[in-house]
């Protein structure tokens, strides 16, 4: 599966994660990565499943995870239409996962700052709401990483440089990895952040009549 051409026959329950411009980003970055025969991969948010499934396809042993049933159900389902190997998972992932390494992880978490003070528990808002600072689940990533990959393993993330890339990259170095910025973006904003224009310029989190956001894939191993 080449970055630039992600399948548009993908099934997308209501709920799942449709692939946008941070999921192309992170494909071409996953493209450049060893996900072979061999390899364990692990998707934090699989969404539809189609990082998943770039990987599987290269015969890499994948496992998914996401909080979302909608998510989860279409994920299988892609899987089966594409008759590639997928292991995917309901819950959060450091439960799921709890005792397994991986050679590589990749994972779009939800970014998108919101007002509300808790991520929200159901909804699609599950797959982009992360928190005043859109870091609820970006935090969790950067401290159980090390736990999660094996000597030599890779990270791959991609966010907003919204919540904080710099922030991201220490946090990673603080728990010994390191991390760099591989991919960048510039994209227009959706529908979700042009709701919110008010209260994240009044939050300092964007500037007045910004109508761009950059979007960044940080590296880790």
């Amino acid at each position: 599966m080449r970055p630039d051409t992600l399948p548009a026959d993908l099934i997308a329950l209501p709920g799942a994660y449709r692939p946008q411009a941070d999921t192309r980003l992170l494909a071409e970055a996953l493209a450049l990565e060893e996900s072979g025969p061999g390899t364990d991969v692990l998707e934090i948010g699989t969404g539809t499943g189609v990082l998943a499934l770039q990987a599987a396809g290269r015969g890499a042993r994948v496992t998914a995870v996401d909080v979302s049933w909608p998510a989860v159900i279409t994920a299988r389902l892609n899987a089966i239409r594409r008759r590639l190997p997928l292991r995917v998972l309901h819950g959060d992932f450091a439960g799921r996962t709890a005792g397994h390494r991986f050679d590589l992880i990749v994972t779009n978490p939800p970014y998108v700052p919101a007002p509300a003070g808790q991520v929200p528990a159901r909804g699609s808002e599950r797959a982009w709401d992360a928190g005043p600072d859109g870091r609820a689940v970006i935090d969790r990533v950067c401290v159980r990483a090390p736990a999660l990959l094996r000597p030599g393993g890779v990270l791959l993330m991609v966010h907003s440089g919204m919540c904080g890339t710099d922030e991201t990259l220490q946090r990673l170095a603080r728990t010994g990895l390191a991390a760099e910025v591989t991919r960048r973006a510039s994209v227009p904003w959706g529908p979700v952040l042009c709701s919110r224009r008010a209260w994240l310029e009044r939050r300092g989190l964007a500037a007045e009549a910004e109508e761009t956001e950059e979007l960044v894939v940080i590296r880790a191993r």
